[in-house]
């Protein structure tokens, strides 16, 4: 009798442990992401998956069209925005740190960008920032993809 429970305990234990697992090997794919030099769909499905799901301090990578250049924030460390459009539906914001990364140049409505950042959900859609790279190195390194060149 005890070895047949200490068997199911055992059982029990290796299940819970491989979804705990399964779980966080998810919930770290965007990191995982990070390190590998890769080229995702259009919105890769850590985008997609924070946009549906409200989610926040998520590494994403994506593209969209520029629907609205935006004046830069000059509040703290200067950022130039823009909004970019990324499905139908969807559009994001993307705050990009002039102090840290060169301005994204010639940057006009109806372009294209790639982006590589950190997506934080808001009720209009999102913001993505740390698109370029961390100076203390605590940071995964984001980036902008804009007419041939790679701005981090």
């Amino acid at each position: 009798m005890k070895k047949r429970y200490w068997v199911k305990l055992i059982w029990v234990i290796v299940i819970l442990v491989a979804v705990y697992v399964f779980d966080d090997e998810r919930d770290n794919a965007p990191t995982t992401r990070a390190s590998k030099s890769h080229v995702a769909t259009p919105n890769d499905d850590a985008l997609m998956d924070a946009i549906a799901r409200r989610k926040s301090d998520v590494q994403v990578q994506g593209e969209g069209r520029v629907i609205k250049v935006l004046p830069d924030d000059n509040e703290g460390r200067r950022h130039q925005r823009f909004i970019i459009r990324v499905d139908a539906e969807k559009t994001l914001l993307i705050a990009h740190n002039i102090d840290l990364a060169n301005r994204v140049r010639g940057l006009n409505t109806g372009d294209t960008v790639a982006f590589f950042g950190e997506y934080e959900w808001t009720s209009q859609g999102g913001v993505v920032h740390w698109t370029h790279h961390d100076p203390a190195g605590r940071h995964v390194g984001g980036w902008i993809k804009h007419n041939g060149e790679t701005y981090k």
